[in-house]
């Protein structure tokens, strides 16, 4: 199975059981509060219940997993769907009141009117969640961007699949057409025309994933654009032909209803990737909180230094394409970006990166918080928004996506990080930028939480020991 359906079928299981727990209490609760009109007498013999409904619900839905195919449903098969799971976990709270000797607390009446308050609370959950899911998250930053590769015959077909999906884990972002053609859009979505031109295009693009629907091409220009997603460490979906191909991973999964072939570089589990994210958001807190205790202290530093913002934002290029605004706090003279066309030749690193050892934008305030990596602090907030990791790859500028080759855009197949392997590797003795790369798609091609943990510790010993940052 595709890697990225894996991480968006947990997300509908999970996200759908939190909802029916929430909603088979919530019942309960309003149904026990029509009943007595209070909840004075609730008791631990409601709490029993309303456990007991937990335990059903989660059940329910873990054995028979009875929501996997909920963007498949229409209104009236969700409704008898509901009608369905209703009247189970009924049968099993009659069964369970019965065996626990429970009637005194569930009478009757509660127990008709929690029937149907429980039956039109998840009806409408049901019905909120595929909306909110389908018009909302595929438009969402946090939704997979993927490109359609095929042919301008076969773009109407394609497109049809697509929207009949109902899919809301991806947004159809580009499309590129093997033709040419005469239009630059399709439906709102921009077209690149696959010339002599496709790699820069596709290497400066917002991208998760790719599908390619190419039915009546010759195996070697399919070849070819796997070849370009392999690089780019982007995950693929080829719309099954007769192709062989060895690659790092290889399955039979669906796309838009199509059966495909998918062809995927080394990817994060997605439940390792869940335990990292909790760890970047319980250190994100412990950042916040110290950034707000040296924030005022810093502040007036960098105010009686020089005039400017005490925060300085840039846009940056995330995971696989996504912009998004850095924090830091300011360590440069305010006109800094305009001046730096004047440095450009004097720059110390072969390649798209600018480097330049005693900076002469950098201020006298400056040069201390970023010896001492005080800047970086205000990207504790990135963090805890998602747009960055604790540990990861450094995000580049938007001038230095734009310069980016093939190669280099697989070190963006992760979300970026505070800090590195390549910081941890004394980054001011590196001056090739193919080092740099190199260094993150060893991070890339050998993660792991325990590695994670160790760069984090050699940081700290980085940071206290002035090491590698000039």
């Amino acid at each position: 199975m595709n890697p990225f359906n894996k991480k968006n079928n947990l997300i509908q299981t999970y996200s759908l059981i939190i909802i029916d727990v929430m909603v088979v209490v919530c019942s309960y609760l309003v149904s026990y509060m029509v009943r007595y009109g209070t909840l004075n007498k609730f008791g631990q013999n409601g709490g029993l219940i309303c456990l007991l409904l937990v335990l059903f619900c989660v059940m329910y839905a873990l054995l028979l997993d009875w929501n996997h195919f909920i963007f498949k449903r229409g209104y009236f098969d969700e409704l008898m769907a509901v009608l369905k799971y209703d009247v189970i976990l009924l049968i099993s709270l009659g069964f369970a009141v019965f065996i626990f000797k429970q009637s005194h607390v569930m009478s009757r009446i509660l127990f008709g009117v929690f029937g149907i308050v429980l039956y039109i609370l998840t009806y409408l959950s049901h019905i909120l969640f595929k909306k909110l899911m389908v018009r909302f998250y595929r438009k969402s930053n946090g939704a997979d961007k993927v490109l359609v590769v095929t042919e301008s015959r076969f773009l109407t077909k394609v497109m049809e699949d697509i929207r009949g999906d109902q899919a809301w884990s991806y947004q159809i972002t580009e499309i590129a057409l093997l033709d040419e053609v005469d239009y630059e859009e399709y439906e709102g979505i921009h077209i690149i025309q696959c010339g002599e031109e496709i790699e820069s295009a596709l290497a400066t693009i917002a991208m998760d994933e790719a599908f390619i629907y190419l039915p009546d091409s010759d195996s070697k220009v399919i070849e070819k654009y796997l070849d370009y997603f392999e690089t780019m460490g982007v995950c693929c979906n080829l719309s099954v032909l007769d192709i062989s191909r060895p690659v790092a991973t290889q399955s039979v999964g669906s796309f838009a209803g199509h059966v495909v072939v998918t062809y995927s570089p080394n990817v994060i589990d997605y439940r390792r990737r869940l335990v990292k994210r909790v760890f970047d958001i319980m250190g994100a807190i412990v950042g916040i909180i110290i950034t707000v205790v040296l924030t005022p202290f810093i502040a007036l530093a960098i105010a009686i230094d020089s005039r400017g913002p005490i925060i300085f934002s840039q846009m940056r290029v995330g995971k696989n394409g996504r912009r998004f605004k850095m924090y830091k706090f300011r360590s440069m003279y305010k006109d800094a970006e305009e001046r730096l066309k004047e440095y450009v030749d004097r720059n110390e690193m072969d390649g798209p990166m600018f480097k330049l050892e005693n900076d002469p934008r950098i201020t006298r305030v400056g040069k201390f918080i970023r010896k001492t990596s005080l800047d970086e602090l205000p990207q504790f907030f990135n963090i805890l928004k998602g747009d960055m990791s604790l540990i990861g790859t450094r995000p580049p500028t938007v001038d230095e996506f734009e310069q980016y080759s093939l190669h280099y855009r697989r070190r963006l197949s992760i979300t970026p990080g505070l800090t590195g392997l390549w910081q941890v590797s004394g980054r001011s003795d590196i001056t090739n930028f193919d080092d740099v790369v190199k260094l993150d798609l060893e991070y890339i091609d050998n993660w792991s939480l325990s590695l994670d943990f160790k760069i984090l510790l050699q940081t700290i010993g980085v940071v206290l020991l002035r090491k590698g940052s000039k």
